[in-house]
């Protein structure tokens, strides 16, 4: 059923693979009154967990122009090693790095382990997004919104650029040259899954266009907007890939007719 939603959506899906002992994993999401959410995860083991590195499309690795990935597929082997075996080889064919922590500490052994392991590969990426949740987290409790903190503890020497996600506040961003923060686009929301995916997915289709963007703050910034406004649009219906926009209606939500 996700292949196939894949497929209808044009994505490629040749890069999926299927494992016959074990089931796709689950996420059962509980609204909370103010539309946050709360995970229960069942995945021991799942389908993705197992995932093999003789099972990886070298060549689909070699094409890709950003690889994006989380650290869940980090918590146990084979998939660890094949999340390695895959990020070498898109760095290796000219991929910008993107990492999305997605921090579910439920599903790791413990916190600090999950510290550990999401810290294991940070200074490999070329781009971070992280919330200032995520922030606490990581650097021990301290004040997510302090910009030393984050240049201190989480801005490495190869990073291009680190974006931090406020929610309906908006995002910062810092790169080496610059940093700044955009304003979130106000909306009344309804159920938050899925939001941060969708802000992620919109400024990647911006980067994907222009490999560039972070040297440029101008449209940096114009990129941000455009992803705090996917972020916007998904709050505002239930669930999380029925409720991610098209381009059309975001840059509707912005005010901005789509080129034709």
């Amino acid at each position: 059923m996700l292949s196939d939603i894949l497929k209808q959506n044009n994505v490629d899906n040749s890069g999926v693979r299927y494992d016959s002992t074990a089931r796709t994993a689950l996420a059962f999401v509980t609204l909370k009154d103010e539309g946050e959410r709360e995970f229960l995860f069942f995945r021991h083991p799942s389908a993705d967990m197992l995932l093999r590195e003789s099972e990886l499309d070298i060549n689909l690795l070699e094409q890709a122009r950003i690889f994006h990935y989380g650290s869940i597929s980090l918590i146990s082997e084979p998939c660890r090693s094949s999340q390695f075996a895959a990020m070498r080889i898109a760095k290796k064919s000219g991929s910008i790095l993107s990492y999305d922590p997605n921090l579910r500490v439920a599903l790791w052994p413990s916190a600090e382990a999950a510290r550990e392991g999401i810290m294991s590969i940070w200074d490999q990426a070329d781009v971070i997004k992280i919330s200032e949740e995520e922030i606490t987290f990581l650097t021990g409790c301290d004040d997510p919104n302090d910009d030393k903190v984050v240049l201190d503890k989480l801005f490495h020497p190869n990073l291009k650029l680190l974006i931090v996600t406020e929610g309906s506040k908006g995002c910062r961003y810092y790169t080496k040259e610059f940093k700044g923060w955009v304003p979130g686009v106000k909306v009344k929301p309804v159920d938050t899954t899925g939001a941060g995916d969708a802000f992620v997915g919109g400024m990647l289709s911006n980067l994907a266009s222009n490999l560039n963007l972070f040297e440029d703050e101008k449209l940096l910034r114009e990129a941000l907007l455009f992803a705090n406004a996917c972020g916007a649009v998904t709050v505002t219906e239930r669930g999380a890939i029925p409720a991610l926009p098209t381009k059309d209606a975001v840059l509707k939500l912005l005010g901005k007719v789509p080129a034709r």
